[in-house]
């Protein structure tokens, strides 16, 4: 009967552990997102400003200072933007502005950005600067065709 007894306090402290660590677990799940939200809109002082510039790839204008916001190779920029390179806004004075969503999390802009690669367009939206990086949470896009882009340039 001491050896049943036993059997049976040691399965109740196995059982009794099994449920405190589930509920910490349980806890630190529940509890640990609400940090993450905390501060999650946008600034109510965000400035909006609208932008004019090319849509493109990342690395092209970084690695190859040429090319323009008016004069680069189109090729190599639908190329660099299916191999999955950051879309940009590129402008005439070389401001590099990334696009942003207005929401917390940020969402992907990709699939808004993809008709308007290789465009000269008119952006509007909150913008943002922090060390030198720019972002736009664009409100309102549109492509501007009288802007003339040279986009056979190398």
């Amino acid at each position: 009967m001491d050896l049943y007894l036993q059997i049976l306090n040691v399965n109740m402290k196995r059982s009794t552990l099994f449920h405190v660590l589930f509920a910490t677990a349980l806890s630190v799940v529940l509890i640990y997102p609400a940090p993450a939200r905390q501060g999650t809109k946008m600034a109510p002082d965000a400035k909006t400003m609208t932008i004019e510039g090319a849509v493109r790839d990342l690395a092209c204008p970084v690695q190859n200072p040429a090319g323009t916001a008016t004069s680069f190779s189109l090729k190599c920029t639908l190329d660099c933007v299916k191999h999955g390179s950051p879309i940009i806004f590129l402008t005439k004075t070389g401001l590099i502005y990334f696009p942003i969503s207005a929401d917390m999390p940020d969402s992907d802009q990709r699939e808004k950005m993809m008709p308007f690669v290789g465009k000269y367009v008119q952006a509007t939206g909150a913008v943002f600067e922090r060390n030198g990086t720019r972002a736009i949470a664009i409100t309102q896009i549109k492509e501007l065709k009288s802007v003339h882009v040279d986009t056979d340039a190398r």
